[in-house]
């Protein structure tokens, strides 16, 4: 389908709705714990009760520092370390039953993440798909992602967790003695000095490496495809290919370093005023005990607690600063996420039941951008049965034009029906069962011949799939293989020739028992006798079946009983074989040039000078 590939992604998708930058907040990242708050719940609880369990210690140490050793009573002291024992132990399973629980949530927000960009990819038109690089929409699915993944396990484990911490302890810490507790609350905003500036510059880049992944991916994905890697070796560019790669490897490194040194600098920051808020309480601390205003045991179990303060809080703030850092990878997922398709079903759509065939374009044009458009004013009608060619020039939208049957694109303008009924009426899944395609190079997955087969009807028998590829003329080269249907055919298919799998494709089409047959260009480009197989395969399965076709050869251009010459999205001339000759237009031209042979484009046969 070369004409499809006009205009850039940003210029197909901009119809549809764009996540922005200022829509990327903490609170919608939140929504994607909705469906978990239950779990959430309890997981505040267990936070609570640990953090709770977590404040008893210090005062424990403070018992046996200022009571248990100076008054030598073991008992008291055996107690107390039993406790300072006991307490961990118990902290501790229920810190592994949170981190469970924690993990549980946030491998299932990113799975919901993942399914929901699949779901969402899976219902764009084509125009998306022609206009996007595999490797990045890969990409995104994949590493996007799972770059924030880190980001979205720390919202629970963290956030939570460490929220309860610094407030139980604050809340200690003025119930022990209130000036203390201003003096190691006062360091407090210091730590938010550097939050904004680094959360700015580890945002960018972020987004910086997102991108230059995504294109790394996207050149790895042509690279080593069957196809890009044949060309490589072909033109002997493996050296360039391999330098080009190089510098952008060498680019990720140098972001990714950047990012960790930024995020160490902004660690040691924080870092250093912990020390600092605890030497503060020592000076401080240190007077009041010289001045028997404080015991030695309560300045030991303060300056616990300021640990349990100064950790908690820094690790919010570099929170903070790592979703900070991934706004642009959301902005990337949420982007996809909200991308509306272009062709949607209405609501309560009816359910096309069996059908006989006929189809009815009337005034159809099609756009991929305003003013810009691909078909003009297209009107045609194939009854029940029929065979109506399109003939055209590449480029003259002949592959927009038959796909859009089966609502792959929608028309700008006009409508398309079948036996009356408006393709937009109803559902897509019941509108497509009534229709296969063969096209060029029909697209066959890695997978065993069987799998590829049964992806047109998933309960086929083997004796429903053996009768397809004898009707299909391949029976017996499956059968000459080692492994029958059970023969992995390779990425793409190229494990086979081309007529192989195009006669694979027809028997795929076989099995699905359409009603109505679209064929674009599916006899191109193969060999005499690969053609001969399958133009014999496709005059059985044209039998009784509505069939559009995009001709290149001659011979399926006279059996034709409609030929629409489609130039520059136009239809220039219509009628039969006999018809068009008697009209002594651009058909009789290009039929006498060819002296009966095919339709080899592209050659220049259509700029037929006047």
């Amino acid at each position: 389908m070369r004409e499809l590939a006009r205009g850039g992604l940003s210029d197909r998708i901009g119809y549809s709705k764009k996540a922005t930058l200022k829509e990327v907040s903490l609170r919608r990242i939140w929504t994607l714990f909705r469906s978990y708050s239950r779990m959430l719940y309890f997981i505040l609880f267990l936070a609570l009760t640990a953090a709770v369990m977590g404040l008893v210690p210090p005062l424990i140490m403070q018992r046996i520092i200022d009571e248990a050793i100076p008054n030598k009573n073991m008992t008291e002291l055996f107690w107390y370390a039993l406790l300072m024992v006991s307490i961990p132990v118990i902290s501790g399973m229920l810190g592994v039953w949170q981190n469970h629980l924690n993990t549980k949530v946030a491998q299932g927000v990113m799975r919901d993440l993942r399914q929901g960009l699949f779901r969402n990819l899976q219902q764009q038109s084509m125009s998306f798909f022609t206009g996007a690089r595999s490797g990045e929409v890969v990409q995104r699915v994949t590493d996007d992602v799972q770059a924030v993944q880190n980001v979205v396990t720390s919202v629970v484990v963290s956030s939570i967790t460490q929220i309860v911490i610094v407030f139980t302890t604050i809340g200690i810490l003025f119930w022990m003695d209130w000036r203390l507790a201003i003096l190691s609350v006062i360091v407090l905003p210091l730590f938010m000095i550097p939050v904004r500036k680094v959360s700015a510059m580890r945002k960018q880049l972020r987004n910086e490496t997102q991108k230059v992944r995504g294109d790394m991916s996207s050149m790895l994905g042509e690279i080593f495809g069957i196809s890009g890697a044949m060309l490589t070796r072909i033109f002997g560019r493996e050296k360039s290919q391999e330098q080009s790669f190089e510098q952008m490897n060498t680019k990720v490194m140098d972001m990714e370093l950047k990012l960790n040194l930024m995020g160490r600098w902004f660690m040691m920051f924080l870092g250093v005023l912990g020390p600092l808020g605890t030497a503060i309480i020592y000076i401080y601390g240190g007077y009041a005990v010289i001045h028997d205003m404080m015991s030695i045991g309560a300045i030991v179990a303060f300056t616990a607690y300021l640990t349990r303060l100064y950790q908690p809080f820094g690790t919010l703030l570099n929170l903070h600063v790592e979703v900070a850092t991934s706004l642009g990878v959301f902005k990337r997922i949420f982007e996809y996420l909200d991308m509306s398709p272009e062709v949607t079903e209405k609501p309560h759509a009816a359910v096309m039941q069996s059908t006989r065939g006929d189809v009815t374009y009337e005034h159809v044009s099609f756009a991929y951008q305003q003013d810009a458009d691909v078909l003009q004013d297209i009107s045609f009608a194939a009854k029940a049965g029929e065979m109506v060619a399109l003939v055209g020039p590449s480029g003259a939208g002949k592959s927009t034009l038959i796909s859009m049957i089966g609502r792959l694109y929608d028309p700008t303008e006009g409508t398309i029906t079948i036996d009356g009924q408006k393709i937009t009426d109803v559902t897509l899944e019941s509108l497509r069962e009534q229709m296969a395609y063969v096209t060029q190079e029909s697209f066959l997955f890695h997978a065993t011949l069987r799998d590829n087969l049964r992806f047109a009807k998933e309960d086929a028998t083997d004796a429903e799939m053996e009768e397809a590829c004898r009707k299909a003329y391949i029976y017996d080269f499956v059968q000459g293989l080692s492994s029958g249907l059970n023969t992995m055919v390779g990425e793409r298919g190229h494990r086979l020739s081309g007529g192989e799998r195009q006669r694979i494709a027809i028997a795929r089409a076989i099995l699905k028992n359409p009603r109505i047959l679209i064929l674009d260009e599916a006899t191109s480009h193969l060999d005499s006798e690969s053609e001969s197989y399958v133009q014999a395969a496709l005059q059985d399965l044209m039998k009784d079946r509505t069939t559009l076709v995009i001709a290149h050869r001659l011979s399926t251009v006279l059996a034709a009983d409609q030929i629409l010459v489609v130039e520059d999205g136009r239809i220039v001339e219509r009628g039969t074989h006999e018809q068009l000759l008697e009209q002594d237009g651009l058909y009789t031209r290009l039929y006498n040039k060819q002296g009966g042979k095919t339709w080899e484009e592209p050659h220049g046969l259509w700029e037929v000078q006047e």
